[in-house]
């Protein structure tokens, strides 16, 4: 299924929820007010964006019928894991759902699990979860964010994001390792750091 814009999912999540709760599907105006817009137009052309994809069909003309095609996955998805040492591929595809609805995280939040103990000293240890948000404008990062990298015929690490010029530098948290020095062509970030969860179980 094709993925949504960050601004087309927030309507999908709201949608999703509303016809879940009333069982019923909601106005233009009352998603006009969810979403905090003056006009009916963007909410239009996000329903039909959604309805483009596959997300959600409706009778011409008559937004209360809209229906939900692809049911909301509660929770985080988890989309494997990501060194915190070496190097090593991410998987793309949830493995499970964690239901963080309590907490307030960005639109297309993921989750990866930590392995290895190379981010410690940024209190970030092996099997915990770190939740990430897509970076959609990577030459704005700000330097010293904490991202998920991925680094062109290696694979993907959490670091910390340093560039001067045309060369990216990928700095641990942890003195015994080396920090990795790329050309900036050689990094994909692929998300930025929103929060840590750790079990105590």
């Amino acid at each position: 299924m094709e993925r949504l814009t960050e601004a087309q999912q927030e309507l999908y999540e709201w949608l999703a929820e509303y016809i879940r709760s009333h069982q019923h599907s909601p106005s233009i105006r009352q998603m006009m007010e969810a979403m905090n817009l003056k006009s009916p137009a963007p909410i239009q052309s996000r329903l039909e964006h959604l309805r483009t994809k596959g997300y959600i069909e409706w009778s011409e003309g008559k937004a209360r019928t809209i229906r939900v095609l692809s049911p909301l996955k509660q929770g985080v998805p988890i989309l494997g894991t990501i060194a915190a040492g070496g190097l090593i591929e991410p998987f793309t595809e949830a493995v499970e759902n964690l239901d963080f609805s309590h907490l307030s995280l960005p639109p297309q939040t993921y989750a990866l699990r930590v392995t290895g103990d190379s981010m410690i000293e940024d209190l970030i240890a092996e099997g915990d979860l770190v939740f990430l948000r897509p970076v959609l404008e990577p030459n704005h990062l700000r330097n010293g964010t904490i991202v998920a990298a991925r680094v062109d015929g290696y694979g993907t690490t959490l670091k910390r994001f340093y560039r001067l010029g045309d060369r990216v530098t990928l700095k641990p948290a942890n003195p015994k390792y080396n920090p990795i020095e790329v050309n900036a062509i050689q990094v994909q970030v692929q998300g930025s750091l929103v929060a840590v969860w750790r079990s105590y179980n």
